[in-house]
């Protein structure tokens, strides 16, 4: 017969376990085999299937962004047959997840036949609070097969309101390389008409500074852009394969009192985190000139083989969410905290192959797109598997239990000790009778003690 002793440790820890281990609470919201798109006929889309102008096998979803009831994916034409690189479904029909994508702004919009195209292959899309949707469009295809650059990367932005484009931002050829590849950006939108975007490159590590007002853009250079040449490694899903990516991951903390705000960063092939004030990227002299050296820091390591993608914040816990390509997971780190304190919110080995994107939106919901990329590049993805998912929960789900969630108020530490033990105090003695709850008094003192050290974690 087990004593009370043993089960009042038991629970104990099992409950701090508990409190370090994340709970896995995301659900899956959508999920598709293939891509698919509304077209305006199921005879207009067998025509352009059969044409080759959409070809489901080529279209893959990278990013993603929410704004009202839109929930907007990029799908960037790493090859061919990819009719649309920016579309959106409607998270009030809830009828299928599985849902055919609508392009953005229109299928015109996405029409390479034209001489200097709209679209072209963007890899991000920002939605920000003034109702503005800030594209950044790579402008390069098929990088998987015959690439094609129509341009230099451009900067789009859109009215939600009416889906018009708003402006076009074309990098000036001197902020840009030769191997230049701009595929991730953040939106500092405290001020609607001095908002800022910022965009990196990870093929010639920088970072391009672009100032709304001033309708003008530069870039900036640091050495904490480029990639460690000892995290080029990466094993998903039984492929192995080496990557020399920089600046990759962008997260903007909330503004702060006299209007700026911290940007955290990382490159793709590193283990390591950084930040900036924004009042240095702002500044163009300073942050074209040699003085910037010493304005960046270095936060930390996130460990062996804990390479990170897409990252985004939620302004209200300071929580950092970020995706963890070689661990097939979601990580999280509390910004007041020390850089050590990290989590995993989210790990599968199934839902979670390559999380591409991650995004909390103004409802405070976590978003994490996975697409299997590393499969779509080195190997193919089976059209009769799920290849494709959008995760979805609250952000107090999400940390809950972890190291990144809020500190736990004494009321309710008191009243979960409370049930544990009048809980397991019933079990025993109903098992074993009045006489033997009592005989294991002292146990359950001691066992109780630790119970409430563990939730006091």
């Amino acid at each position: 017969m087990i004593s009370g002793w043993a089960l009042a440790l038991a629970a104990a820890l099992m409950l701090s376990v508990g409190l370090v281990a994340g709970k896995d609470n995301l659900r899956v919201a959508y999920e598709w085999r293939e891509m698919d798109f509304k077209y305006d006929s199921p005879d207009q889309r067998w025509s352009a299937i059969e044409s080759g102008a959409f070809k489901p096998a080529n279209a893959i979803p990278f990013g993603l962004e929410i704004y009202r009831h839109r929930l907007f994916i990029t799908l960037p034409r790493w090859r061919d047959g990819v009719p649309a690189s920016l579309a959106y479904l409607d998270l009030n029909d809830t009828s299928t997840k599985m849902p055919a994508l609508t392009p953005f702004p229109s299928w015109v919009a996405h029409s390479l036949n034209e001489s200097d195209p709209e679209l072209v292959s963007p890899f991000r899309a920002r939605a920000d609070r003034c109702g503005r949707l800030w594209v950044l469009d790579s402008r390069i295809s098929g990088v998987l097969e015959q690439t094609k650059l129509y341009g230099p990367a451009q900067l789009l932005v859109y009215d939600l309101h009416s889906d018009d484009l708003l402006r076009r931002h074309v990098l000036p050829a001197a902020q840009t390389k030769q191997s230049s590849f701009f595929a991730n950006l953040a939106v500092e939108d405290s001020d609607c008409e001095n908002s800022f975007a910022y965009m990196a490159d990870l093929g010639s590590p920088g970072l391009v500074v672009y100032s709304w007002r001033d309708q003008e853009s530069w870039r900036v250079q640091h050495h904490f852009f480029h990639p460690d040449p000892l995290a080029g490694n990466f094993s998903i899903a039984g492929i192995e394969f080496q990557w020399d990516d920089g600046v990759y991951g962008l997260a903007l903390s909330k503004p702060q009192l006299d209007g700026f705000s911290t940007l955290y960063f990382h490159p793709l092939s590193s283990t390591m985190e950084f930040s900036v004030n924004t009042a240095v990227l702002r500044n163009k002299t300073l942050a074209t000139s040699g003085a910037i050296y010493r304005e960046f820091n270095i936060l930390g390591s996130r460990g062996p083989n804990d390479q990170a993608g897409a990252e985004c914040l939620d302004p209200e816990s300071g929580v950092i969410f970020y995706a963890l390509l070689n661990q097939n997971a979601v990580g999280c780190w509390k910004t007041s905290g020390s850089y050590t304190s990290q989590d995993r919110v989210y790990m599968s080995d199934t839902n979670m192959i390559f999380p591409s994107d991650v995004k909390v939106d103004d409802q405070r919901r976590l978003w994490v797109m996975s697409n299997q990329l590393q499969a779509f590049i080195y190997d193919e993805l089976y059209p009769g598997s799920f290849n494709f998912r959008i995760l979805t929960g609250s952000v107090q789900d999400a940390i809950d239990r972890t190291a990144c969630d809020v500190p736990r108020k004494l009321p309710e530490i008191i009243s979960k000790f409370g049930e544990v033990i009048k809980t397991n105090i019933q079990g025993t003695k109903m098992s074993e009778g009045r006489s033997a709850s009592t005989r294991f008094t002292f146990s359950w003192l001691l066992g109780s003690c630790i119970l409430l050290w563990s939730l006091l974690l």
